[in-house]
């Protein structure tokens, strides 16, 4: 049976938006160290989209800049890029440079990391350098190389940490490259090991959409998984959804705003039915796909009702 091209980008991507703190105590604790984390943080999409006008969409993809203030007070960017190509990727180092230097261009105070999520034991890139006519420079970048935590097997399965537990997914989705079967058991293993680990509601909702998204299943094992999973889910009275993001960025969202909006209700039906009417109402007067698609984000994984409602009225300005 074909096993579906993995997803690994994305979820990275919204895993170091949810999770940036314990992502670099995970990481990267020495640059952890040396943020004030009750600061909070500001995602940059926007300005590192200007930065790389001429990257591709692909090479982009896993690339994130983030403003962070230092301990004694100081501004502070940390662009990061989770590398996941399995082919040669010679221009890497380049690349990072390029990204660094047009970044120090702007905030001066820039520090640039990767992650290797490749399967090469052997390529960890972490310099940039060049020598001509007696000038030279020399970049060198910290890397975290994903396939090192495989001889952790056993502390990762029982870190809180969430990094920890993408880092599993990651690494069970790289193993079932082309075994759709044996993907769907590491899938439902992971998934187990998920709800013992004595996290939140709310972060069992986030890393669950994660762990959906990375470990892709062709559609019949799919259903089978999404059947098990609501068995599992009535047993512990604790939904976690199954595929259904999945299912509207694919094809609700890309078919209209009528799908994207029923998208969005379903969602909020399943987790908290039954929904206000007039919260109803102003879902359907939506016509905005960012909006609509910020909506669907926000109804997986936020703690009540009364939560999004206060998002609604913060992103949505009646009529």
């Amino acid at each position: 049976m074909d096993t579906p091209n993995a997803n690994y980008d994305q979820p990275w991507k919204e895993a170091l938006e949810d999770y940036l703190e314990p992502f670099m105590a995970f990481f990267f604790f020495k640059v952890h160290s040396l943020i004030d984390w009750s600061r909070g943080y500001e995602s940059l999409d926007k300005e590192l989209q200007q930065i790389t006008p001429t990257a591709t969409s692909g090479e982009r993809e896993g690339d994130k800049l983030f403003k962070v203030w230092q301990k004694n007070g100081e501004e502070a960017y940390i662009l990061i890029h989770i590398e996941v190509q399995s082919q040669e990727e010679s221009q890497f180092p380049e690349r990072m440079y390029i990204y660094h230097y047009r970044s120090f261009d702007i905030h001066k105070k820039v520090i640039s990391l990767a992650i290797l999520g490749d399967d090469r034991p052997s390529w960890r890139p972490n310099s940039y350098s060049y020598e001509l006519g007696g000038s030279s420079i020399r970049f060198e970048f910290p890397i975290a190389k994903l396939l090192d935590y495989e001889s952790q097997w056993e502390t990762l399965k029982t870190s809180l940490n969430p990094l920890a537990f993408l880092v599993m997914a990651h690494l069970k989705t790289q193993a079932s490259t082309g075994k759709a079967e044996e993907r769907e058991q590491y899938k439902w293993q992971l998934l187990q090991n998920l709800y013992e680990r004595g996290y939140t509601e709310n972060d069992i909702i986030k890393l669950f959409r994660l762990l959906d998204w990375m470990m892709t299943l062709p559609e019949s094992l799919q259903q089978s998984f999404d059947t098990k999973l609501k068995n599992y889910q009535e047993e512990r009275k604790m939904p976690i959804l199954s595929n259904i993001e999945r299912r509207a960025m694919e094809t609700g969202i890309q078919q209209g705003f009528q799908n994207s909006r029923n998208m969005v209700l379903e969602v909020l039906n399943e987790r908290f039915n039954p929904l206000p009417a007039e919260m109803i109402d102003r879902i359907n007067q939506i016509s905005d796909y960012e909006t609509l698609k910020q909506l669907l984000k926000q109804g997986m994984s936020i703690g009540s009702i009364a939560e999004f409602e206060q998002v609604l009225e913060s992103i949505v300005t009646p009529n």
